[in-house]
């Protein structure tokens, strides 16, 4: 088990704030966001410095029906080699479903949908855990997710599902308590039940990150304060046993320096805390067990383990395909206005379905900042507008040139300069190489020609 520490999830955003950070052990960095022949130099000097990086992916879909793309696999290894990582994570979530397996148009959420809790999923779960283990350099450690929504029919709580999934691959946990509270409010699933469940032995290390609640629904941004509820989650983990590292997240929105030590040093505390009340109970836990006891647990553990694996390697396809049809329906429903699979809550996935697209035209406007720039204020509100009958499935770079090309095939544009504008940007990146530069470059041209005209 690696000892991490504190740390903090490294973005451009922060990099010197993160540099200059006193007390970080260890940083970690979206996967996808890393270029291995190219790393970014902040990055380079604090591998230089003893700080360990982890590459957190986001894109794998290990949760999906379909089994793990071997490019994408390939890719996620080579930025752990590049980062000298000992460990590299990602997530127990779909993020696309359709394609052959279902016979029907391949669709892409551009987020981390959660898995029914069923055997079906569990075992494809298994399978496609054990072929990334096989791919990867390093261990492999999974995150619970956030969900707005619940699945009809689930046969396991969360803690039963991670139980299984460790016991029966090996795989580390990633455990995110701000992902627990925000399924107790969401889900009412306590958190303090899901946290007694766990394999605590097989945690790897543990995500904390902010939020807000609207309407009775609380949303796991990433770019707020962590509130006390989820503070208090991670002492109630600490009192249960000691994670190998701990990280606070913030992915907008980001703050001075001087806040974000606060924040850590609240987290510190919250774990102080716990060690505390671990400590205090120490005698009483150490007079209830014995050693016969705990070699006799670690027996049964490997037994179910054993034959999980068993179960794992007799899977069929046709439990993919019940589990690919089932994912293709919510997703389709999601972000092509199909109907509502049964069994499902109406008014949580019109929430859901408005969240995916928001995020969507939030992440083409930062995949293609120049977009925001030139269409202006009627950017937002024109992107939704199109997102709503046209689904993502290949990638949001992919999808800034699709809502680039929609606008002018549709003549949704009605200002002739900006409708110029928006033709010549995407001329420039529709083609096999950008005809005029840098994207930097690009963008400033943009931006000082429509600032121009204006």
């Amino acid at each position: 088990m690696v000892r991490l520490g504190t740390g903090i999830g490294w973005r451009p955003e922060i990099a010197e704030a993160v540099e200059n950070m006193p007390g970080i052990e260890w940083v970690e960095a979206v996967a996808e966001n890393v270029c291995p022949g190219h790393l970014p130099e902040s990055l380079v000097r604090l591998r230089e410095r003893g700080v360990t990086v982890v590459p957190h992916g986001v894109s794998l879909g290990l949760g999906g029906a379909e089994r793990p793309d071997a490019g994408r696999l390939a890719a996620l290894a080579e930025r752990v080699t590049a980062l000298g990582s000992p460990l590299v994570t990602e997530h127990i979530a779909f993020v696309r479903a359709g394609g052959p397996l279902t016979a029907s148009p391949r669709l892409e959420a551009g987020h981390l949908l959660p898995v029914p809790r069923t055997r079906d999923a569990l075992d494809v779960l298994c399978e496609n855990v054990r072929i990334a283990q096989d791919a990867l350099p390093v261990p492999l450690a999974v995150e619970n997710i956030a969900a707005l929504i619940s699945w009809p029919g689930e046969e396991m709580t969360e803690g039963q599902f991670l139980y299984e999934l460790a016991d029966r691959t090996g795989v580390r946990l990633l455990i995110d308590v701000a992902n627990l509270h925000t399924n107790q409010v969401n889900r009412g699933e306590d958190a303090a039940k899901a946290l007694a469940e766990l394999p605590l032995e097989a945690i790897a290390y543990v995500h904390v990150a902010g939020g807000f609640e609207r309407d009775g629904v609380w949303h796991d941004s990433h770019a707020h304060p962590v509130p006390q509820p989820v503070l208090d989650i991670l002492t109630d983990l600490a009192s249960r046993v000691s994670p190998p590292g701990v990280l606070l997240e913030r992915d907008e929105n980001f703050p001075e320096r001087a806040e974000l030590e606060r924040e850590l040093g609240a987290i510190r505390g919250a774990l102080e805390k716990g060690s505390a009340e671990r400590r205090a109970s120490a005698t009483e836990a150490s007079a209830a067990a014995s050693p016969e006891g705990a070699s006799r647990g670690a027996r049964e553990r490997e037994t179910v383990r054993e034959q999980g694996a068993a179960g794992v390697e007799g899977l069929t396809d046709p439990a993919r395909q019940r589990l690919g049809l089932a994912q293709a329906a919510l997703l389709s429903a999601l972000v092509a206005g199909t109907p509502v699979p049964e069994g499902f809550d109406r008014v949580r996935l019109g929430v859901q379905a408005r969240a995916l697209a928001g995020k969507r035209a939030d992440v083409v406007a930062k995949v293609a900042p120049e977009l925001p720039v030139i269409l202006g204020d009627g950017y937002r509100g024109a992107f939704l507008a199109y997102a709503h009958g046209h689904p993502m499935s290949d990638g949001y770079r992919r999808d800034a040139l699709d809502f680039a090309g929609y606008l002018l095939a549709e003549g949704r544009l009605e200002d002739a300069l900006v409708r110029a504008e928006l033709r010549e940007w995407w001329l420039e990146r529709s083609g096999p190489k950008p005809r005029s530069g840098r994207p930097g470059v690009r963008l400033a041209r943009a931006t000082r020609r429509v600032l121009l005209r204006r």
